[in-house]
């Protein structure tokens, strides 16, 4: 591998990381880019080493500033895991081409998702997923998250935020945690499928480390209203970069 290989990873990393950390959207920029280093067949279950690597580091610093909602996660991780097997058990199967067009999709439906009413995601209440609805949303959310992995981590805060009624810190906390859980489970479907280029996901995993590690710093000591502001950025470039 070369050295502007290297470092074109690591700095794809950084800023996918700090994405991904206080909003979503950041496997948006890592995953076109592993597709050209890697392959579009290994691309998706390469991306998991540096998920992986990077919510490590996440969780703990949202741990240590005290903003983990761990009783409120805990109940989510069993659905939210369980789909997340069945959904990567179901990427090792699809077609490179097709998983190419899926990336695409999935960008697009991002940019929607967050651009369609941000303010709302500014409100902290109550609970609004009630059994067995919420196991069902957290289900679908994790298929959603094994198969595609970009752009789960908007559908997450939705669940957790407008849903469950979490602040955005505290949102993003959730979802860092959720993440992390279930990533070993994907990571090692893919591993078994051999859809994974270990080198090419520590490397980029370095720079996701770097990029969570900033974020969630930033997001303890700021709060959330910047957080909005990353949300509808992170989303509009996804938007322009499908459509120039």
């Amino acid at each position: 591998m070369s050295v502007l290989t290297i470092l074109l990873l690591l700095a794809t990393g950084l800023v996918a990381g700090f994405i991904n950390t206080v909003a979503g959207g950041g496997s948006v920029i890592s995953l076109p880019v592993l597709v050209e280093v890697v392959g579009a067949s290994v691309a998706n279950g390469t991306n998991r080493v540096a998920i992986l690597m990077q919510n490590i580091v996440g969780a703990a610093s949202f741990h240590h500033g005290g903003k983990v909602p761990w009783k409120f996660v805990g109940v989510l991780l069993g659905p939210t895991v369980a789909g997340a097997a069945i959904g990567a058990w179901v990427a090792t199967l699809v077609p490179a081409e097709v998983m190419k067009r899926i990336f695409g999709l999935v960008i697009i439906l991002v940019a929607l998702s967050v651009l369609v009413g941000p303010s709302r995601w500014m409100r902290e209440g109550e609970s609004k997923l009630r059994e067995p609805w919420r196991s069902l949303a957290f289900f679908g959310i994790g298929l959603y998250g094994g198969f595609v992995q970009a752009g789960v981590g908007f559908l997450l805060l939705a669940g957790l935020v407008l849903g469950g009624g979490l602040g955005l810190v505290r949102g993003n906390a959730a979802k860092v945690v959720t993440i992390l859980v279930y990533t070993p489970v994907t990571l090692f479907l893919f591993a078994r499928a051999s859809q994974v280029d270990l080198q090419a996901g520590l490397i980029l995993g370095v720079g996701n480390m770097g990029g969570a590690l900033v974020a969630s710093r930033l997001a303890i000591k700021k709060g959330a209203g910047w957080i909005r502001w990353v949300l509808v950025v992170a989303a509009t470039a996804a938007a322009l970069r499908m459509l120039l």
